[in-house]
C-alpha cells in the first residue's frame, strides 16, 4: 500500500511535482514529463525514455548527463499519451534527431509510435528501440513480443553514452538495439503490490511460494513454485537466463549484471542474493563488470527481485563504465552544477479554440456531453469490477484508466459546450483529453476513437442517423487500425465490431438512432460476454492466456457498458425533445 498520499487520482502528478522540486538542479518539468535542466547540445542526439508511473527510479530518475535527455511520464502503470511523448521529445530535440526507447508494452508502443510519426512530420529525425529483455514474457521464437523490465537500464546506458559521444542517430540507435539484443532478464515475486487508493493487492502469492516471471506492472508470474533459499533462487535465475543467451555467444565472457529489487526486498537481502549470483557466474567463467545491486525498475511495494545479464562487447562495456549523473543513478565524475536553477520562462496557458459551428450542430452538442456523462457514471459504478477482471490475467488498472479518461473527457466536453462548440468539436476535444489523461492502450484507443467520431460528425450541420453511423464507423476503424487487433483476439474489438455491424443494419432497416443504438449496445454486451471462451492474442494478458479463460475481456465489457449508457442518454434526450 501507499502510506503517503492525498487523493489517489493525483498521486502521479504530485509525485512528479515533488521529484522536480527535489532536483531542480538536474531536471525541469515540461508538458508530459521531465527533461534535463539545460538544453541539449547542438548536434547531439536526444534520448527520450518513458513509461508509466510507479516504477521509480524508472523513468524520471534516469534523466541526466550520460543517460536520458528526457522522460515521458504516464499515470500509474499507464503509458504516457502520444501528446506527452511528443511534448517531451520536442523539448529536447536538436537537428541530430531523437531516439525513443522504452519497454515493449502495447500502450507504450502505440503512443510512442504516434509521437514518432508526429516528430517525423515536423522534420525531426526519430528512431525507436523497444526493450525486450524479459525471457518469461514470450518464447525465444517470439522474442520481439517480450516485454521490458530491469534490462531497460542496460539499453538506456548504451543509448545515453553513444549520444554523449557525439554519434549520429543511426549509430546511437544501432548500439541501443545491440544492447537490447544482448540483454536477458528474469524475475520472481513473493507478493503483489497495491496501487494508491486500492485496498487489495493486484495479486497474492501463497505463503511459502513465489511467482516466477512477474512483470513490473504487477502481472502475475507464469509459474508458481516453492520458495527456495537465496542460493536456490540464484541457481534458478542464473540457469534460466544463461539458457537464453544470445545466439553466437559462447560460454564465459564479460557481462554486466543487475540485481533489481521490486520494492520490498531491500539492500541486505539483495546483496545476499547477489553474492550467490556472482559465485555461480564466476564458476562458469564470466567476468562481471561493475555490477549494479539496488532498485532500478520497481513496482511500488511488490516483494520480488529480478536478475539481468548483458553480454558486453567493447562498445557496450565502454557505455556501461561511462560516467553519468542523474537523480537516482550516478557513476564516475560528471561536471554539473546542482545549485543551478532552470531558467525557463513561464509557459503560456494555451486556450483551446473551436471551429465555428452552425446553430444546428451547437444545439446537438449538449447531447454529446450527456452521452459522455452517462459513460462516466457507469464507469464510476463499475471501476472496481473492471479492475478485478483485468487483474485476472493483466495488471488490474483498466477500471482506473477508464475512470481517469472519461472524467477528463467529460470535463473538456463541458467546457466545449459552454464555449458554443459544435457536436463534432465537443467529441474531438473530449477525445484528446481522454487520451492525455488516461494514457495506456485504452486511453489512446478511446481518445482516438472519440476524435475520429467527432471529425465524422463535424460542426457544420445537425447530426443525422446516417452521419452518426458513419462517425461511429470512423471510430471503429481507428481502433482496429491503431491497435492492430481483430475479432477473436479477446480485446474490445470483439464487442466493437458487432456493435458497429448491428448499428448499421438497424439504421438500414429504418430504426431511429435511439433504437438502433440500444440494439447495437445489446449486441456489444452479448459479444463482450462471449469473450469468456476466448484466449487473448494481444496485450498484457497474452502471456497469461490460460488464466483468462472463463472471464470476459475487461476492454470489451467496459465498451459495452459505455455504449449501453449512451443508449440511455440518447433516449433521455429524445424524451425531452432533443436530437436523437
Amino acid at each position: 500500500m501507499s502510506y503517503l498520499q492525498n487523493d489517489a487520482a493525483d498521486f502521479a502528478a504530485e509525485s512528479a511535482a515533488g521529484f522536480v522540486a527535489a532536483h531542480r538542479g538536474l531536471v525541469r518539468r515540461v508538458e508530459g514529463g521531465v527533461v534535463r535542466v539545460g538544453a541539449t547540445p547542438a548536434g547531439q542526439v536526444a534520448v527520450v525514455i518513458g513509461g508509466g508511473s510507479g516504477h521509480y527510479p524508472a523513468f524520471a530518475g534516469l534523466v541526466g548527463p550520460g543517460l536520458a535527455h528526457g522522460a515521458a511520464m504516464g499515470n500509474i502503470f499507464a503509458s504516457p499519451s502520444a501528446q506527452q511523448v511528443y511534448s517531451v521529445a520536442r523539448s529536447v530535440a536538436t537537428d541530430a534527431g531523437v531516439l525513443l526507447t522504452y519497454g515493449n508494452y502495447a500502450g507504450d508502443v502505440l503512443n510512442f509510435d504516434q509521437a514518432q510519426e508526429r516528430l517525423r512530420a515536423d522534420g525531426i529525425p526519430c528512431e525507436t528501440v523497444t526493450v525486450t529483455d524479459d525471457v518469461a514474457s514470450a518464447s525465444r521464437d517470439e522474442s520481439e513480443k517480450r516485454r521490458g523490465i530491469a534490462g531497460d537500464l542496460s539499453v538506456f546506458r548504451a543509448a545515453g553514452w553513444a549520444a554523449e559521444s557525439g554519434w549520429d542517430l543511426a549509430r546511437v540507435t544501432e548500439l541501443a538495439a545491440r544492447a537490447n539484443a544482448r540483454t536477458r532478464s528474469l524475475g520472481v515475486a513473493f507478493g503483489g503490490c497495491t496501487l494508491p487508493g486500492a485496498t487489495e493487492p493486484l495479486f497474492r502469492v501463497p505463503e511459502g511460494k513465489m511467482a516466477v516471471g512477474m512483470g513490473i506492472h504487477g502481472e502475475p508470474g507464469i509459474d508458481m513454485v516453492d520458495m527456495p533459499n537465496a542460493n536456490g533462487l540464484a541457481d534458478l535465475l542464473v540457469r534460466t537466463v544463461l539458457e537464453e543467451r544470445p545466439d553466437g555467444i559462447g560460454d564465459g565472457g564479460r557481462v554486466a549484471v543487475v540485481v533489481n529489487g521490486l520494492g520490498s526486498v531491500k539492500g541486505e537481502e539483495l546483496y545476499v542474493f547477489y553474492g550467490a549470483v556472482a559465485g555461480l557466474l564466476t564458476e562458469q567463467g564470466f567476468t562481471i563488470v561493475q555490477p549494479e545491486v539496488g532498485e532500478f525498475a520497481t513496482s511500488f511495494e511488490m516483494a520480488g527481485v529480478s536478475l539481468t545479464v548483458t553480454w558486453l562487447d567493447d562498445d557496450l562495456e565502454a557505455a556501461w563504465r561511462s560516467p553519468t549523473y542523474t537523480a537516482a543513478y550516478r557513476k564516475g565524475s560528471v561536471d554539473i552544477d546542482e545549485n543551478a536553477e532552470a531558467a525557463v520562462d513561464a509557459a503560456e496557458v494555451e486556450v483551446e479554440s473551436f471551429a465555428e459551428a452552425s446553430s444546428e450542430s451547437a444545439a446537438a452538442a449538449p447531447t454529446v456531453f450527456q452521452a459522455l456523462a452517462a459513460m462516466r457514471d457507469v464507469i464510476d459504478e463499475s471501476c472496481d469490477e473492471l479492475g478485478r477482471l483485468d487483474a485476472i490475467a493483466g495488471d488490474g488498472d483498466h477500471g482506473i484508466g477508464m475512470q481517469r479518461g472519461v472524467h477528463a473527457a467529460v470535463d473538456r466536453a463541458r467546457e466545449a459546450v459552454e464555449a458554443g462548440a459544435g457536436a463534432g468539436s465537443v467529441a474531438t476535444s473530449a477525445g484528446d483529453a481522454w487520451a492525455n489523461r488516461a494514457g495506456g492502450t485504452s486511453g489512446s484507443l478511446w481518445g482516438g476513437a472519440l476524435r475520429a467520431f467527432g471529425e465524422g460528425l463535424g460542426d457544420s450541420e445537425a447530426p443525422t442517423r446516417e452521419s452518426a453511423v458513419a462517425a461511429a464507423q470512423a471510430g471503429i476503424d481507428h481502433v482496429q487500425r491503431s491497435g492492430g487487433a481483430a475479432v477473436g483476439d479477446k480485446t474490445m474489438v470483439d464487442a466493437l465490431v458487432p456493435f458497429g455491424d448491428a448499428l448499421k443494419q438497424a439504421i438500414a432497416d429504418g430504426a431511429t438512432l435511439t433504437d438502433a443504438w440500444a440494439h447495437a449496445a445489446d449486441e456489444a454486451t452479448r459479444a463482450a460476454q462471449a469473450t469468456s471462451s476466448l484466449l487473448p492474442r494481444k496485450g498484457r494478458a497474452r502471456p497469461h492466456m490460460e488464466k483468462s479463460l472463463g472471464t470476459p475481456d475487461p476492454g470489451a465489457v467496459s465498451f459495452a457498458m459505455a455504449m449501453t449508457a449512451v443508449a440511455g442518454a440518447l433516449k433521455d434526450a429524445k424524451d425531452k425533445g432533443g436530437r436523437s
